[in-house]
Order: structure tokens, then C-alpha cells, then sequence
């Protein structure tokens, strides 16, 4: 019982000697006096302003701590602000004061606000806080004192925990003119360990997170690392994970970056795997990645590497003709951020289509690319879904050829198939060009319907102009006027060659000021939509009637009917969207076309008119009873809309020339018999 009452009135002791020993601390602590020192140290020791405009408080429950409610920094100088807070407050331990060592407990920090600026000589505006060895200029900093250290001492920091709430960070880069800002800044440690003449860093249980809003979108991001350790020396870490996600009108975005088996130094970093993850939707479009990679890094020379990319990327719309589409992705990424390069290896396989592209970064801003991508097989057409009967209505989308710009493109580009708005292309091989706003793809040559093709391209983004050049031989006409242009006009093979330009700022616009040449030469065909045997033969009727009125004869197109050739050639000049010809040449065994007339591309008509002349008769070509029509020439109008041509015969001028054929053959036949009868008076007058 006794040693219980001397432990009794030991404890007591204490308790008092710690209740006066608060006493006296509260007694002695003098805020006003505190804040005036710390603000001409600051300023003698860093030439900053800082003015604390709260109270500083005293706790000394559950911790000793002080903190204080408002408080601003200036940057070097003290003209503008750096650093402001809306609340802080700094817990120490208790044991170690005993010892006269102060040990800070934690750090929690309300509504900072703070700009961070890279100046155009390449210095930070905290290069002073963090004990840097010199100002800008070169000049040589004041005396610093770190924590428990001595002036001129880097600084050192040992925190059992951090806590910012509400924070504003705004980075500035003077030299390039942008800035970033993030706002809702949340960040959460463990212990904090540095030391600025070591170079040292260690942190547990890091936590960082933002929340914010981008136009409609709002956004969050989170980091997170269970420890984190950086020295000259060493670095490493057991693991760190960033995830950010992004909701707003009508799309979602969710992304997730992990970095495991984190470990290396000052001039080699190595993760053991970085991992990717991304699910997103954009109305009824939904796209999932997944790719991960070892990862190589050199810190001092900027350089990264991933050596084995994996993975794939999952695609899939309900409009599609088979939903969804599965990108299986290897390859591997090497960058040189001091040298601003990079180089690109990958391939990829979905359905029938084998993909291998090459891409090298000679420069990143502004861009200069090169590339090599090589394809066996693809239908694009396969993968797009079809056209709803409302959008094939809606107004056509405007053309705009402004993205060239900026830009600095070069490449190759192999596709063994290609299908695409229903053209089907073979062995395309490109060479493409970006500079200076201009688009060129030269050479560009391909096999398409049975022939070949060669020339050039180019887009201009200066006017929105387009200029094509191409030279098609052995080309199967028909099927490719059908899968270009849904035109069923005209049969056989041959050669065509185009020279055109335009400028606009849609297609409808382009095709109404279109201008330049263009020239066909084809065998063994036909003309769609009438059979000019049959309507020969119709006129013969009309022409051998005794009397009535003859009248021109017009047909619509008929699908059934054509016209053979065993030749054909024209030439075509186009200026403002109309081509116009003068020179059709159309041979088959029983006629000869000639013609001249405008085909308006912009307004999707014709107006052109054939003469069909009877040459001879041939009973396999449909030429049967068309003896009497011999050497007589048809003329026949083309006119209307491309969908629905019509065919007129136009008798009037026809009979005419009939007529005046009829009078010269009476005038040469009276000139024959006059001069007959005159040679046998000559006879008689000289007897002979």
C-alpha cells in the first residue's frame, strides 16, 4: 500500500508539472510576436512576403500543434503571389520535446492555392524553397535553414503524415506559353522522408486525388502508392496505380495505369510491368483496351523503352454488320524525350486482315512523322454500319482540309485487297507526302477491275483543293461505274485517263467547279438503255410511210436495251462541272456514231447528240433489214438525269437531209442526162 502511495504522488507530481508546464507555454506563447519573426526571416533569408493574417494557435491536445487560418506568400521580390491557404495547421510529437528535439507529427493544409512557373531560362520560382544552388542569373541564393538544421543547410523533412485539402495547383511554362490547371486537390500521405543535399525522397501510403470539370465533363483523378523511395543512388517502389475517369453528355471514359516491381536509380529505371487499361462508351459506341508492356527507362538521358507490348483492343456498335471486333496488339515503343523522337513497331490481326506499321517521330512539336504500314487484306465496308434512310436524306458534310496543316507526314503505304464505298482495289501501293497544308500521294498505283491504275493525288488545305491525275489501262468499265457511281451506262474495257481539279467545300460544291481533261478508249462494249438496231428499224418504217405527219420519236432508257461496239474513243474538256466533247467515235459492224454535246457533272444531266449512220448490215450484230437505211445518217438526242436519260430520234432534221440527199441525187442525175445527150449531138455535128 505504501509504494502505491509514493507511485500515487509521483503521478500527481507529473500531472501537476505538466499542467504547469502547459500553463507556462500558453503564458509564454505570443502569436503576434511569432508571425512577425517568421515574416522577416522569410523575407531577409528568401526576399519572399509572407503575411499570416489569422491568429496563430496554440494546442496542446491530443498533440502540440499551432495552427493558423489565412496565410499568402510572394514570389521572389514580393510583387506577385505564389502560395496562399486558407488554413494550416503543424503537429509535433511530445516526447521528443522533452529532449528539446521537435519532431513534426502532421501536416494539414486547407484551400491551398499555389503557381508553380518554368521560366524561360529554365528555372523554377521554387528553386529557392528547395535549396537550389542558384537563382536566376546565376546570382547565389540566400542563407536557407532546413528543418532542425542551420542556415545554408538543404532542406530536410521528417513527417509522420501530410493532409491538403481543396487545393489549386497552376503549372506555367514561360518559354512555351501554356498553362495547366488543376483544382480539387486532395492529397494524403504516411511518413514523408527528404533530403535535399542527398537528393533523397521516401513516402508511404501516398494518395492524390482530383476532381473537376472540363466544359460539361466532369473529371477525376486518382494516384496512389503504397511506398515510394527515390535516391542517386536507388529507386523503387512495390507499386503505383493512376486511374482517371470522365463522364459527360452522352460518353464515359474510365482508365486505369498501374506500375508494379518499380526499381532502378539515377540512371536506369525498370519496371517490371506497366499495365493499361481502358473502358469507354460514346453513345452505342463502346471501346475496351488492355495493353502492358515491360518498361525501361534512363532518367538522366530521358530515354524510355517498352520492349514487349501486349494486348488488345475490343470495339463493338450495334450497327455494325458484325457488332463487335477484337484487335489482338504486339509490338514495341522507344522514345528519346531529350531529342524529341520516337519509334513505333505493332501489329494487329481482326478477321481476314493481317496489319504491320512502322512509325518514327523526328520531332514532336510541331509533328514530324514517318510511317510504313502494310496490310494483305481489308474491307472497310464490313466494318461501318450502313447508312439509315435519315442520314442518306440529311445535308452532306462539309469538307474541311484544315487538319493538314501544321503537320509534317511521310510514309508507305502496301494493301494487298481493299474494299472501301464498294470500290474493290488490288496491290494498292502509295507514297504520301504531308507539308506545308498540302496532301500529295505520288506514286499512287493499284489494280482495279481487270486493268491497272497510276498517277497522283493531292489536297491542299489553301482553297480546300483537291488535283487527280491518273492513267487506268485494261479498266472493265461497267463494274466500276456501278460500284463508284451506281451507273449502269456503258459496257466494255479499255483505257481512261483523267486530269482534273477542284475546290470547295463539300462534293456537290467540287463537282460544280470542276475543271481539267479527260479521254476513254474502249473495245467490245455497249451502250445502255437503247438498242439502236431496233430503233433504225423503226425509222426505216416511218420514213417508207406514204403520207402522215413524221414526228420525233422519243424512248426512255430501258434497262434491257443496248447498243454493241467494237470501238469507242472521246475526249472530254470539263470546265465549271461540265465536260464537254467533240470528238465521239463509235464503231460496230453495221454503224458509225459521231457526236458532240455537255454532260453536266455538277447538276447530274446531259445534253449530247449522236448521229448514227448505217455502214453495212450484219445479221449477227441485229443489223437484219436495215439494206435501205445505208449510208443514212440518225441523229438521236441524249438528254435528262443521269437515273432516267431519254433517247429522241429526231426526224424533222432527219427527212430534211433526206430530202436535200434526194435533190442532189435528181440534180446529179439531170446533169448526167444533159451531159449524155450532148455528147451524142457533138457526135452527130463531127461525125464521129
Amino acid at each position: 500500500m505504501k509504494a502505491l502511495r509514493i507511485l500515487g504522488i509521483a503521478l500527481g507530481l507529473v500531472l501537476a508539472l505538466l499542467a504547469a508546464g502547459i500553463g507556462v507555454l500558453y503564458a509564454l506563447f505570443d502569436g503576434e510576436k511569432i508571425k512577425g519573426e517568421l515574416s522577416r526571416v522569410v523575407l531577409e533569408q528568401k526576399q519572399r512576403k509572407l503575411d499570416i493574417a489569422g491568429k496563430l494557435e496554440l494546442s496542446v491536445w491530443p498533440d502540440v500543434s499551432i495552427k493558423v487560418d489565412r496565410l499568402t506568400l510572394s514570389e521572389p521580390g514580393g510583387k506577385q503571389e505564389f502560395l496562399a491557404l486558407d488554413s494550416a495547421r503543424v503537429a509535433v510529437a511530445v516526447m521528443p520535446l522533452l529532449s528539446k528535439q521537435v519532431q513534426v507529427q502532421r501536416v494539414e493544409v486547407e484551400g491551398l492555392k499555389a503557381t508553380l512557373v518554368k521560366r524561360k531560362d529554365g528555372t523554377l520560382n521554387i528553386a529557392d524553397l528547395l535549396g537550389s544552388s542558384e537563382k536566376p542569373g546565376g546570382a547565389k541564393p540566400g542563407p536557407t535553414v532546413g528543418a532542425g538544421g542551420t542556415a545554408g543547410a538543404p532542406l530536410q523533412i521528417d513527417i509522420a503524415g501530410i493532409k491538403v485539402a481543396n487545393a489549386q495547383l497552376t503549372w506555367r511554362d514561360e518559354k512555351s506559353g501554356s498553362t495547366t490547371a488543376l483544382s480539387n486537390l486532395d492529397l494524403g500521405t504516411g511518413r514523408v522522408q527528404a533530403d535535399g543535399g542527398k537528393q533523397t525522397l521516401a513516402i508511404d501510403a501516398l494518395s492524390l486525388g482530383a476532381k473537376g470539370k472540363s466544359g460539361s465533363d466532369a473529371f477525376e483523378l486518382k494516384l496512389e502508392a503504397p511506398r515510394l523511395a527515390v535516391s542517386p543512388e536507388k529507386a523503387g517502389g512495390e507499386s503505383l496505380s493512376l486511374t482517371a475517369t470522365l463522364a459527360g453528355s452522352g460518353r464515359t471514359v474510365a482508365a486505369k495505369l498501374v506500375l508494379s516491381a518499380v526499381e532502378g536509380n539515377a540512371k536506369t529505371l525498370k519496371i517490371g510491368k506497366l499495365v493499361f487499361d481502358l473502358d469507354a462508351k460514346s453513345g452505342e459506341t463502346t471501346v475496351k483496351a488492355h495493353l502492358d508492356s515491360p518498361v525501361t527507362a534512363n532518367p538522366e538521358a530521358q530515354t524510355i523503352a517498352l520492349e514487349k507490348i501486349t494486348g488488345s483492343v475490343d470495339l463493338a456498335h450495334p450497327q455494325m454488320p458484325m457488332k463487335q471486333i477484337k484487335l489482338p496488339l504486339a509490338g514495341n515503343l522507344h522514345a528519346d524525350l531529350t531529342h524529341h523522337t520516337a519509334a513505333l513497331e505493332f501489329a494487329t490481326r481482326f478477321d481476314e486482315s493481317k496489319i504491320a506499321a512502322k512509325l518514327k517521330v523526328a520531332k514532336f512539336d510541331p509533328l514530324a512523322l514517318g510511317f510504313d504500314l502494310d496490310i494483305d487484306t481489308l474491307n472497310v465496308d464490313k466494318y461501318l454500319p450502313p447508312k439509315t434512310a435519315e442520314e442518306k436524306a440529311a445535308k452532306e458534310n462539309k469538307l474541311d482540309f484544315s487538319a493538314l496543316k501544321g503537320l509534317d507526314v511521310n510514309g508507305v503505304i502496301r494493301i494487298g485487297s481493299l474494299q472501301v464505298s464498294k470500290l474493290k482495289l488490288a496491290k494498292l501501293n502509295a507514297k504520301i507526302n504531308l507539308a506545308g497544308g498540302r496532301l500529295d500521294v505520288a506514286p499512287l498505283t493499284l489494280n482495279l477491275y481487270e486493268g491497272a491504275a497510276s498517277g497522283s493525288l493531292s489536297l491542299n488545305a489553301a482553297g480546300n483543293a483537291v488535283a487527280l491525275r491518273q492513267n487506268l489501262t485494261g479498266i472493265s468499265i461497267n463494274p466500276l461505274m456501278k460500284d463508284l457511281a451506281n451507273k449502269d451506262l456503258v459496257e466494255g474495257r479499255g483505257n481512261v485517263t483523267l486530269d482534273v481539279s477542284s475546290r470547295g467545300d463539300s462534293v456537290t460544291a467540287m463537282k460544280k467547279v470542276l475543271a481539267g481533261t479527260a479521254a476513254v478508249s474502249l473495245r467490245d462494249g455497249a451502250i445502255k438503255g437503247i438498242n439502236l438496231a431496233q430503233s433504225l428499224r423503226d425509222v426505216k418504217g416511218k420514213l417508207g410511210a406514204a403520207s402522215g405527219k413524221r414526228e420525233d420519236s422519243t424512248q426512255q432508257a430501258k434497262a434491257g436495251d443496248k447498243t454493241d461496239f467494237s470501238e469507242l474513243t472521246a475526249s472530254l474538256k470539263i470546265a465549271n462541272g461540265v465536260a464537254h466533247n467533240e470528238d465521239l467515235a463509235m464503231k460496230s459492224p453495221f454503224l458509225r456514231i459521231s457526236g458532240a454535246g455537255d454532260i453536266d457533272l455538277g447538276g447530274g444531266q446531259m445534253n449530247y447528240l449522236a448521229k448514227a449512220s448505217v455502214v453495212a448490215t450484219s445479221a449477227g450484230q441485229g443489223g437484219q433489214g436495215l439494206d435501205q437505211l445505208k449510208g443514212l445518217t440518225v441523229p438521236v438526242r441524249v438528254t435528262g438525269p443521269f437515273e432516267n436519260l431519254s433517247y429522241k430520234i429526231e426526224f424533222g432534221s432527219m427527212v430534211e437531209d433526206v430530202a436535200k440527199a434526194k435533190l442532189e441525187e435528181k440534180k446529179q442525175e439531170v446533169k448526167t442526162k444533159v451531159e449524155d445527150k450532148l455528147k451524142d449531138k457533138l457526135k452527130g455535128l463531127f461525125g464521129r
